[in-house]
C-alpha cells in the first residue's frame, strides 16, 4: 500500500486498520492528493509502487480498482502506476489529452 498517509491523519485508537478499511482511507487520500498535484510529482511518487515487468501486479481493490457491475474499473492511481497512458480512452486516465 503507498505509503501516503501521516501517522496522525485522522486515525484514532478506535480506527479500523484491516487491509479493507485502510485501503478505502488511502483511496480518499489518493483522489485528494490526485486532484490536488502536479501530474509529473504524481509520476514521481507513483514509479516508486511500479510492478517490475516481469513480475504479475497484486492490484488492492479500492487503490487500484473498484468492482462495478461486476466489472473491474481501474483507479487513476492504476494507471499513474503504469507509468503511461494506453490509450482506451479509460474513465479515469489521469494523463493529460
Amino acid at each position: 500500500m503507498p505509503a501516503i498517509l501521516p501517522v496522525s491523519a485522522d486515525l484514532n485508537e478506535r480506527a479500523c486498520l484491516c487491509q479493507t478499511c485502510l485501503s478505502k482511507k488511502l483511496a480518499e487520500k489518493l483522489t485528494l492528493l490526485i486532484a490536488n498535484t502536479p501530474h509529473h510529482e504524481l509520476l514521481e511518487l507513483a514509479a516508486r509502487y511500479r510492478t517490475p515487468a516481469n513480475q504479475q501486479a497484486a492490484l488492492q481493490e479500492h487503490l487500484d480498482f473498484s468492482m462495478e457491475d461486476g466489472l473491474m474499473v481501474f483507479s487513476a492511481w492504476y494507471h499513474l502506476k503504469r507509468g503511461t497512458c494506453c490509450g482506451n480512452g479509460c474513465r479515469h486516465c489521469p494523463y493529460p489529452k
